[in-house]
């Protein structure tokens, strides 16, 4: 099998987009060679027309959601840039549940926090053990969503089982003690912290009002991905799914300066977030 085509890599780039939302330019024709190359001879297909060809009369969609977990980025690591879990730690998760008692004193309402592209489950986890470290379980109700386009990366973060490699990658030591347990050469999170998370497969370019409302939304390093005009599509959407006075975390990298107007930045410490504008 020869090097991708022009033609090929236009019509991946199309089906790809029509499929997630993800922009490939013209620098990305090595990537999509290297990760569905290997579809391509699995098979015995003749090219990457051909792959699209049968992904697409596919009625089941198996081969869909194999390019879907083939293309999609998964690098994601615990507590993925501190300042974020800072934010969390210090200002976000003390105030939220200091809002819930006060509106409801018997009994205060659930704390809702999203991951979207929450990839094999780091960030969503990170974020269930920051909960567990600051509110511990009296009186607090967390409810945590992680979702993902890739099948595969949800079905990982399901089952909560990271090699060394990935535990070293951000997890400290202390904390790996106190919510892992070891389970041959890996590491397998305790259930009482699995369990604070549902993962869903959800499609950021589609509607999203069946997700509800969150008090924080975690959407880091998904949207440099998209073009401009979908960027603001997603965050629009966004908006409409925080309640009044959440907490929107996005990339440190990431701006939305001239891309949504509905969010206004503040800072707390070194680390940046969004609020729905008053």
């Amino acid at each position: 099998m020869g090097a991708i085509t022009k033609e090929e890599f236009e019509a991946v780039c199309a089906y790809v987009y029509g499929l997630t939302g993800i922009s490939l330019d013209n620098t990305k024709a090595y990537l999509v060679e290297t990760r569905l190359g290997s579809l391509v001879k699995e098979l015995g297909l003749s090219g990457y027309g051909a792959l699209l060809a049968k992904a697409k009369a596919e009625a089941a969609k198996h081969l869909e959601k194999k390019i879907i977990d083939a293309i999609t980025t998964n690098e994601t690591l615990f507590f993925r840039d501190s300042a974020p879990f800072e934010l969390l730690r210090e200002k976000i998760l003390p105030e939220v549940a200091g809002r819930g008692k006060k509106s409801a004193p018997g009994k205060p309402p659930p704390i809702r926090i999203w991951s979207a592209a929450c990839s094999t489950g780091q960030e969503i986890y990170s974020i269930a053990i920051t909960a567990k470290e600051v509110l511990g379980v009296n009186g607090c109700d967390i409810r945590l969503i992680g979702s993902d386009i890739s099948e595969a990366a949800m079905n990982a973060a399901r089952e909560a089982v990271y090699s060394k490699f990935e535990i070293d990658r951000g997890m400290p030591g202390h904390l790996v003690d106190k919510y892992f347990a070891p389970r041959g050469h890996k590491w397998q999170l305790h259930p009482a912290v699995k369990s604070m998370a549902e993962f869903r497969k959800v499609n950021l370019m589609g509607p999203l009002e069946a997700m509800g409302k969150f008090d924080v939304i975690f959407c880091r390093n998904v949207a440099i991905y998209f073009s401009q005009a979908d960027k603001a599509k997603l965050f629009e959407r966004l908006a409409k799914c925080l309640v009044k006075d959440g907490y929107l975390i996005i990339g440190s990298t990431e701006s939305l300066r001239g891309v949504c107007p509905a969010f206004e930045l503040k800072m707390h410490g070194r680390a940046a977030y969004y609020q729905i504008k008053d």
